[in-house]
């Protein structure tokens, strides 16, 4: 393999029909744009401009709720300006996804950074039979999510070490995992910091038109935990009868001796993983005594149920995540070697936080932002407005979701960050859908089928060159416009079918997920 001939990677990287052209236009058009962080400060100083603008126009909007003209304020005001700057700090403090990210991270930080992730990831490939390689790995991917960028850096390039070892294409293997780790980001099993930072963001823009609206972190569970089987059949499907055959073509020509190889288990990490784990089972059991105890303390005082809003176990799914990422970590981490002593396990979580440092700065003119627009008036006018255009097209509910996907899926193409995006266009979307019947449950859970399915194939996303690099290990002519086409497929099909996938689970009434609704006011 390694005295094969080299192909061309600038002929192979070139544009070669419509498709590599559009993609290299949405890649120009995306480098353009500003950094996430400088686009809320610039949406910041719109806001202000625009209330400004519009404070002294009459609009014949009613508010919802109360009935009264919607007037816009005028944020430039010297009134409105001094609250502005004497509750910046409480306004970044009070920020909601923040908290709930910074949090989680901390115990999954360290669980990933003691080995015992990539020790539960490898086990579990490494005893599933031939046949189920690629829905096992799939699997795998969507559960890889808890961990958040474990499953870019560890079980994306595991697909194409085992693909390689079972004699498989390893590219079709990078392709699964890849599809699994991004095309099917919002499908999971097990609930994750997403989901309570989405939630955050649905529930604030929710509360521009309804201060009372409550909603639960796990609010889209029953449909994510239902979309990962949804993801799963159909990149099995693509893998094996699309993508794998395609690449038949496609000759290996890597260097042998930088072949990676998949490393075995060895004897320690297996035994600080099963007293890990036995800690995490003996946690959940714990946790379900105490929830199911009689008069238990996690239930709520006045109704008894754990579902609840008033129930303290809905107000620790953050905490929960925390603990049980951590201890098991730190088992792991001090059985296996990897943590010699508690400056290990702070170093890990500090890691970690290192790793959240962008993330607060985008959350600080993000919390700015929404606090502006909320202020201002304009995300109550403009929902309301929209939702009136919406209702005079008379548009059937699915029709409504679905384009909303679409319209998401676009701009993905360009915006990769799922909370940037969320935070950008929730305050619109939530409430004008809002003012339609459909809850911010619905919306949420569209919005997420529409952000993960063209994850895939945009180049902007941070982790893509990182996957090409990966694919060039085999390949070496491996191009962004190689990755896109292998991708492109798994986009599009799952566009299509988890959308219809939501307008069914929808038209059966099933459960979007706790104390959720498909209609606005509850019904």
């Amino acid at each position: 393999m390694a005295d094969s001939p080299q192909p061309d990677r600038e002929a192979m990287e070139k544009p070669k029909g419509l498709l590599n052209r559009m993609l290299d236009g949405v890649e120009r058009v995306g480098n353009k744009l500003p950094d996430p962080a400088v686009m809320f400060f610039g949406l910041l100083l719109i806001v202000w401009a625009m209330s400004w603008l519009f404070s002294g126009v009459s609009f014949d909007e009613k508010h919802p709720l109360t009935g009264e003209a919607i007037n816009v304020v005028n944020l430039l005001s010297g009134t409105e300006m001094a609250d502005f700057l004497a509750n910046m700090v409480d306004t970044f403090m009070g920020f909601a996804p923040l908290g709930v990210v910074l949090v989680a991270m901390l115990g999954v930080g360290v669980a990933e950074r003691s080995g015992y992730i990539n020790v539960a990831i490898k086990l579990m490939l490494n005893v599933t039979p031939k046949v189920l390689l690629t829905p096992v790995l799939i699997l795998v991917a969507i559960v890889s999510h808890t961990a958040v960028d474990a499953g870019y850096v560890l079980v994306i390039p595991l697909g194409g070490v085992i693909f390689y070892a079972a004699g498989r294409h390893p590219l079709a293997g990078i392709a699964a995992a890849f599809a699994g780790v991004s095309g099917g980001f919002s499908a999971n099993f097990v609930p994750s910091a997403i989901d309570p930072l989405l939630q955050g963001f649905t529930q604030t823009a929710a509360q521009l038109i309804d201060a009372e609206v409550q909603l639960n972190p796990l609010n889209n569970y029953f449909f994510t935990a239902a979309s990962s089987i949804l993801v799963v059949a159909v990149g099995w499907f693509l893998t094996d009868k699309v993508v794998e055959p395609r690449l038949r073509g496609t000759k290996l020509d890597g260097d042998q001796d930088d072949m990676p190889a998949l490393d075995d288990v060895t004897p320690r990490d297996r035994k600080a993983f099963y007293l890990a784990s036995a800690t995490m089972v003996a946690g959940l059991v714990a946790l379900y005594f105490a929830a199911t105890m009689e008069n238990s303390p996690l239930a709520d005082p006045a109704t008894g149920e754990l579902a609840s809003f008033a129930a303290p176990l809905m107000g620790m799914i953050v905490p929960l995540i925390f603990l049980l990422f951590i201890i098991p970590g730190m088992v792991h981490g001090f059985v296996s070697g990897n943590f010699n002593n508690s400056q290990d396990v702070i170093g890990a979580m500090t890691k970690s936080m290192e790793g959240m440092a962008y993330y607060m700065v985008m959350a600080f003119f993000c919390a700015m932002f929404i606090k502006a627009f909320g202020d201002s008036q304009l995300g109550t006018l403009l929902s309301v407005k929209g939702a009136n255009f919406l209702a005079s097209l008379e548009l059937s509910g699915g029709v409504t979701m679905v384009g909303m996907i679409f319209l998401v899926a676009f701009i993905n193409l360009f915006v990769g960050s799922a909370s940037a995006k969320w935070a950008l266009i929730s305050p619109i979307f939530v409430p004008m859908l809002m003012q339609l019947g459909y809850s911010p449950d619905l919306t949420q859970a569209a919005y997420r089928v529409g952000d993960s399915t063209s994850n895939i194939i945009t180049p902007l996303l941070p982790y893509f060159p990182l996957v090409v690099l990966y694919c060039q290990r085999y390949v070496k002519g491996t191009g962004i416009g190689s990755l896109v086409a292998m991708m492109l497929p798994f986009t599009v099909s799952l566009l299509v079918l988890w959308s219809a996938f939501l307008i069914v689970y929808w038209t059966l009434g099933i459960p979007l997920g706790f104390q959720a609704s498909y209609t606005y006011p509850a019904g």
